[in-house]
């Protein structure tokens, strides 16, 4: 099973796995910054389609220098720029 973890539900009296994503967490740094996402929409010089979709994390890739611009612009490091959440499948 991977990247999945065994948790029993006791209101279902079941057990469920739970699914680790990680996910862009741009939102709240463009927040903590003082920027709006149509600033950083022009400072990355892509296309608005692909921009959104990075944003919206609707991509399954995103290359090495987009994570590097964002760290640079954003003021943070991949571990800011990067956070897991909980996926049920």
């Amino acid at each position: 099973m991977e990247n999945g973890k065994i948790r029993y539900d006791p209101t279902k009296k079941s057990l469920m796995v739970k699914y680790l994503m990680i996910k862009l967490n741009v939102l709240p740094l463009l927040e903590k910054n003082g920027k709006t996402k149509y600033w950083l929409y022009k400072q990355m010089g892509m296309s608005y389609q692909n921009f959104n979709k990075m944003i919206c994390n609707e991509t399954k890739s995103i290359q090495y220098e987009n994570i590097e611009t964002l760290c640079l612009l954003l003021h943070c490091t991949p571990n800011e720029l990067f956070i897991f959440v909980e996926d049920e499948k």
